[in-house]
């Protein structure tokens, strides 16, 4: 790991963003939360309370079981201080805006999806800034450099409310204003906001794509493991309820897709520095990507596979 450590230390300086740049991405963040909130309504919210096992049993993997068992397997694992916080930042984020959209590819329950994601998106003003400081001070290993960077707590608070919460409200009135405007733009702000925000991590990588390389077996194999274990705490926790399995596939879906762009975002605003805290980030924001389309695709052709055989023994014998 001291390799990672020396090696890591030379892509500092090929993740500082200008002022014009870093304006772009957190307009993007906003725009990827606006087009996913234009579905919203605020029934949506209130089926959270009417039917609430599903939502809180994901809140609860996400805001609590996820930076926790993150903090305590970064430590035990001793990683490095700035791959661990880059992890445990990563897990202190609500769940990511296409996990609905993975979640209808994987025959999921949309609703109980979006249900997370806005309450999630919401919660997250308040906890993701709490669960970092917490957790990051918990772990020995992250203490020093967490107290080093010193990211303002009311700064972050500012921001995850100009990406996330002002966003969605927007875009729940325009949404229920303009009906037709929503379902002619929301495909193509999902589209859009993925391609542009997929555009940010490969120009940050290409500015060093040596020093990527020569640091991606180590980091990439973090990140795997630790989407790996998000999916399994949804997975788990879904199941530990007794849930139907379309809540329990979209409970998996909203753990394992972190808003790794929100990561990205806090960062480069407040400590562009970090530089493995960014490659840890910006790798979650390539690779949830891969295995949450892979996911929703093995669920789906499951679902599929199912429904052929059950149409097979309802057929007539010849």
């Amino acid at each position: 790991m001291n390799n990672t450590l020396s090696v890591s230390e030379s892509v500092v300086n090929n993740f500082q963003m200008s002022p014009t740049a870093l304006l772009l991405l957190n307009t993007v963040l906003a725009l990827m939360m606006f087009g996913v909130s234009l579905g919203l309504r605020p029934a949506d919210f209130g089926a959270v309370l009417r039917r609430p096992l599903a939502p809180v049993t994901g809140l609860v993997a996400q805001f609590l079981l996820l930076p926790a068992i993150t903090c305590l397997v970064t430590w035990w694992l001793e990683i490095a201080p700035g791959l661990a916080l880059g992890m445990i930042l990563v897990s202190c984020c609500p769940g990511g805006t296409f996990s609905n959209v993975m979640t209808w590819i994987g025959r999921g329950n949309v609703a109980t999806s979006v249900s997370m994601t806005a309450v999630s998106s919401l919660a997250a003003v308040v906890m993701t800034p709490l669960n970092f400081a917490l957790y990051g001070g918990l772990n020995p290993n992250t203490r020093d450099l967490l107290q080093a960077i010193a990211l303002p707590a009311e700064s972050m608070i500012l921001l995850v409310v100009l990406v996330l919460a002002l966003p969605m409200l927007a875009g729940m009135a325009i949404g229920a204003r303009f009906p037709r405007f929503v379902r002619r733009s929301e495909g193509f702000f999902r589209s859009a906001s993925l391609l542009v925000f997929l555009l940010f991590v490969v120009v940050s990588f290409s500015k060093h794509w040596q020093t990527a390389v020569q640091i991606a077996g180590a980091v990439l194999l973090l990140v795997i493991a630790h989407n790996a274990l998000a999916f399994l705490i949804g997975h788990f926790s879904s199941r530990l309820m007794r849930l139907p399995v379309a809540d329990r596939r979209a409970v998996t879906m909203e753990v394992g897709i972190q808003n790794s762009g929100l990561a990205l975002a806090i960062l480069f605003t407040f400590y562009p520095s970090a530089g493995e805290m960014l490659v840890v980030a910006g790798f979650w924001g390539v690779w949830h990507l891969v295995s949450g389309l892979s996911l929703a695709g093995m669920w789906n052709f499951h679902h599929r596979k199912r429904g052929l055989q059950r149409e097979l023994r309802q057929s007539p014998q010849s």
